[in-house]
C-alpha cells in the first residue's frame, strides 16, 4: 500500500508545483462560464427555465475534472519516455498497484480542479441549493475524476507517443462533453440524441451534481450513483488490466 501510497503523492505534487498549470486549465472553465452563462442567460430566462448560471455551473465544473482527469494519461507517457516508469516496474509489488497510485493521484488532481472551478462559480452568481447535499457533489465530482483519470491511462498503456494520445483525446472527450447535457437539459431531446446522451457516463456525473446543487436533476441521485460507480469499477478493470500488459 505504501507504494499507491508515494504514486499517489508524487502525481499531487506535481500538480501543486506547476502554478501556471493550474491557472491556465481554469481558462476555458472561466471562458464557458462567463461567455455562455451570460450569453445565453436571457434566452434560457425568456423559455422559462430560471437562471442559466444555475443550471450551468454544475456542467462546467465536471467539464474542469473530465479535461484533468483525461490528460492525466499523458503523465504515463512521459514517464515511459524518460525512463521513471521502467523504474517503476521493476519493483517488487504488484503492477495494479503502480496503476492504482497514479489513478488516485490523478483522480484527486482532477478533484481540486473541480473545487476550483466550484468556487470560481461562486464569484459568477451560482448559489448551492443545499448546504448538506455538498458531500454528495463531492462524492460524485470524485467519481467522475476516479472515472475518466481510468480511461485516460487505459489509453496511455496502449500509446507510446503524445501526438496520438492527444488526438484520441480530443476524439473523445469534446462528443463525451458536449453529448452529457452539460449545457443544455436533457428533456424534450430529439430520439437519437436522447439515446446517445444516455450512454455518455459523464451524463450521470453531471445530473447527480446538478440534483445535489440546485435539487434539479433527470435520473435521480441513486440511479446515477449507481451507473457512475459501476462504471468507475468497470473501467479501472480495464485500466489495470492494460497496464498489466504495458510495456516499459
Amino acid at each position: 500500500m505504501s507504494t499507491i501510497y508515494i504514486l499517489w503523492l508524487r502525481q499531487v505534487k506535481k500538480y501543486f508545483r506547476t502554478p501556471s498549470r493550474i491557472i491556465g486549465s481554469l481558462g476555458q472553465p472561466l471562458l464557458f462560464l462567463l461567455v455562455f452563462g451570460f450569453g445565453f442567460g436571457s434566452i434560457y430566462k425568456q423559455a422559462g427555465q430560471g437562471d442559466y448560471i444555475q443550471f450551468l455551473a454544475p456542467g462546467i465544473i465536471m467539464m474542469s475534472v473530465l479535461f484533468t482527469a483525461v490528460f492525466s494519461g499523458i503523465d504515463l507517457i512521459w514517464d515511459r519516455q524518460f525512463g521513471f516508469l521502467k523504474e517503476t516496474m521493476v519493483a517488487p509489488v504488484p503492477r495494479w498497484q503502480i496503476m492504482l497510485g497514479k489513478t488516485l493521484g490523478g483522480a484527486t488532481v482532477a478533484s481540486f480542479q473541480g473545487v476550483i472551478v466550484f468556487i470560481l462559480s461562486l464569484i459568477v452568481g451560482f448559489k448551492v441549493h443545499d448546504l448538506f447535499m455538498l458531500p454528495v457533489a463531492a462524492l460524485f465530482v470524485f467519481l467522475v475524476a476516479l472515472l475518466f483519470t481510468s480511461l485516460g491511462i487505459a489509453i496511455a498503456s496502449r500509446l507510446e507517443d503524445m501526438q496520438g494520445f492527444q488526438l484520441i483525446m480530443n476524439f473523445l472527450v469534446m462528443p463525451i462533453f458536449f453529448l452529457s447535457g452539460s449545457l443544455f437539459p436533457l428533456q424534450g431531446l430529439p430520439k437519437a440524441l436522447e439515446v446517445v446522451t444516455r450512454l455518455d457516463p459523464l451524463t450521470y456525473g453531471i445530473d447527480g451534481v446538478r440534483e445535489s446543487l440546485i435539487g434539479v436533476g433527470t435520473f435521480g441521485i441513486p440511479i446515477d450513483l449507481l451507473l457512475v460507480v459501476v462504471i468507475t469499477v468497470v473501467l479501472l478493470g480495464i485500466g489495470s488490466y492494460l497496464f498489466e500488459r504495458i510495456q516499459a
